[in-house]
């Protein structure tokens, strides 16, 4: 008791002694006389098997062994080691695993029994016991084989999604009607029937400049609104001033100066500048 009292103080009065758990920031050089810990505080959870045979594949499988020729004794200890560790575990054990561990008994009792010497027939020989075994661990592996290969197909809601997106509320700008020559004609027919009602005799003729009616145009046209077509041409001038006005208007939109809009077939037209 002194030795052993002794060398517990010698070890934790030794700065230099290596710690054997850290608390926060803090070494500890022994471990406190009351500390506890329940024997299945480390659980160790194994990878999961579908069944039976896809844990004999998985034996099988990492020892490289060929599957038409087992060795079944030490596939059978290897396989009833994993069964006890599972047990040790408190796993719940499926019946099928109870069920291929005693048939691996039976085949590893036929396998090393002594074979009886055939009555019958001398030159018989007895079937593999493994023959069975054998081929259901074949076709488990082909079923598999080609569920991994469909898993590792694309799939939807995994590799691939479905766009979803809605597009954004808008209201579409109708295009303006572009106006034709053959309208701008009927309005100008329009204007010049009015133009006659209130005709009136001059006296002296009077020269009209077209490019002083184009400034004169210009002059009346607004950013802000749009000036319809026939305020432009002013009846009071006569049939040489509104003549003279339709050119001015003509030439403005040759030199792309002004535009002429209409809402629609047969609306009114509007002279707006550019």
């Amino acid at each position: 008791m002194t030795e052993t009292a002794e060398g517990q103080s010698g070890t934790a009065g030794d700065s230099s002694a290596e710690p054997v758990a850290r608390v926060g920031d803090e070494p500890m050089l022994r471990l406190p006389d009351d500390l506890y810990i329940p024997p299945d505080a480390l659980e160790v959870f194994l990878e999961a098997f579908e069944g039976p045979l896809d844990l004999l594949l998985y034996l099988i499988r990492r020892q490289n062994l060929d599957i038409l020729d087992i060795p079944i004794a030490e596939i059978t200890r290897q396989y009833m080691a994993y069964v006890e560790l599972m047990r040790e575990l408190r796993l719940e054990l499926a019946a099928e695993y109870l069920v291929m561990a005693a048939m691996l008994a039976e085949i590893k009792s036929r396998v090393l029994l002594p074979r009886p010497e055939a009555e019958a027939d001398p030159e018989a020989e007895e079937a593999d016991p493994r023959a069975e075994l054998i081929r259901r661990l074949q076709e488990y592996e082909q079923f598999k084989r080609a569920a991994e290969r469909l898993d590792e197909l694309p799939r939807l809601g995994r590799d691939t999604f479905t766009a979803a997106a809605e597009a954004p509320g808008c209201q579409p700008a109708a295009p303006t009607p572009e106006v034709s020559l053959r309208e701008m004609l009927l309005a100008l027919s329009e204007v010049m029937r009015r133009a006659q009602l209130n005709e009136s005799h001059q006296v002296e003729r009077e020269a009209i400049s077209i490019r002083a009616r184009m400034g004169e145009i210009l002059a009346q046209l607004s950013t802000e609104r749009h000036t319809p077509f026939a305020d432009l041409l002013g009846a009071a001038e006569g049939r040489s001033g509104v003549v003279a006005t339709f050119f001015a208007l003509l030439e403005l939109v040759r030199e792309s100066m002004v535009d002429l809009v209409q809402a629609e077939a047969f609306a009114p037209i509007y002279v707006r500048p550019r």
